[in-house]
């Protein structure tokens, strides 16, 4: 796979999709560890393995299925991804990046992203869903990002802002629905780090200064494409595990993919509701 793309290459990627599916997409959305259930209620679904698409990269990681999903949730054309790609698996930030670019090309106005994540914020506890305000790119302020290389300014502008990453209407919106359907929302700032190793206790404690809520290992590619293509963000992090700032608990993958199933139902409530009000 290439460490860079052309608009031709997103292009090729979408045209294969819009041969296999009478789905428009207007709303994309990214399901993170342990979450890819929320795909399994989308209607007239039509779903296309990772692999049988030009670039796009494929998960290795349990709790990722692999394949994107077309259909109908709540009445609005959605194409899903039932897994995603990490740094950590040897992927470029580019080609992290590449699967956004193509919804975009697809025809997408949101972009609502899901992960699982560990709680920084003591106050957070495992099955947590937590609306994301805003993120720290440390991987990306490092020099890590997928905006690297020449700029398509068909797509967006070479220094794109962030000051509203995540879109303020959506977010409004998400905390007046979990208000009316009594869903406990936190709200929060997520990190992104490289992983795969979790987060020692210093890492923690360092993190939740500089004010994190919680802490994952995606997204934050994914949002920043997204934001320079001019599409809308909405975030959640559905929260994993406590936070280990003494380093009494051990943190394992088993652990995040079974909270999976607490939150998914406070998710697919969220998110269809959103759908439902767009």
């Amino acid at each position: 796979m290439n460490d860079y793309f052309t608009l031709e290459q997103f292009d090729e990627t979408a045209d294969i999709i819009r041969g296999l599916t009478e789905i428009s997409p207007r709303v994309g959305l990214i399901l993170g560890s342990g979450l890819g259930p929320l795909a399994d209620s989308v209607e007239d679904r039509n779903a296309i393995p990772y692999k049988k698409l030009p670039n796009w990269p494929v998960p290795t990681v349990e709790g990722h299925s692999g394949q994107l999903v077309l259909g109908i949730l709540e009445g609005v054309p959605v194409v899903v991804m039932q897994g995603r790609a990490h740094y950590y698996e040897g992927y470029s930030m580019p080609q992290i990046g590449f699967p956004v670019r193509v919804m975009q090309r697809l025809g997408i106005e949101i972009l609502i992203v899901t992960n699982a994540a560990g709680a920084v914020n003591p106050d957070f506890i495992p099955g947590d869903v937590m609306l994301i305000t805003d993120h720290l790119n440390l991987i990306g302020i490092a020099g890590a990002t997928p905006l690297r290389g020449a700029n398509i300014d068909e797509i967006g502008p070479r220094f794109p802002d962030m000051g509203q990453a995540y879109d303020r209407e959506l977010s409004n919106l998400a905390r007046s629905i979990a208000k009316e359907k009594r869903v406990t929302l936190r709200e929060g700032v997520y990190v992104s780090l490289a992983g795969p190793s979790f987060e020692t206790p210093a890492d923690l404690r360092f993190l939740r200064t500089a004010g994190v809520d919680a802490v994952g290992m995606s997204t934050v590619p994914e949002v920043i494409v997204a934001r320079h293509g001019n599409t809308s963000v909405l975030g959640f992090s559905g929260i994993s595990n406590k936070a280990n700032l003494d380093g009494d608990t051990l943190t394992t993958h088993e652990e995040v993919l079974a909270a999976g199933e607490i939150i998914v139902p406070k998710l697919l409530v969220m998110i269809r509701e959103v759908l439902s009000r767009l």
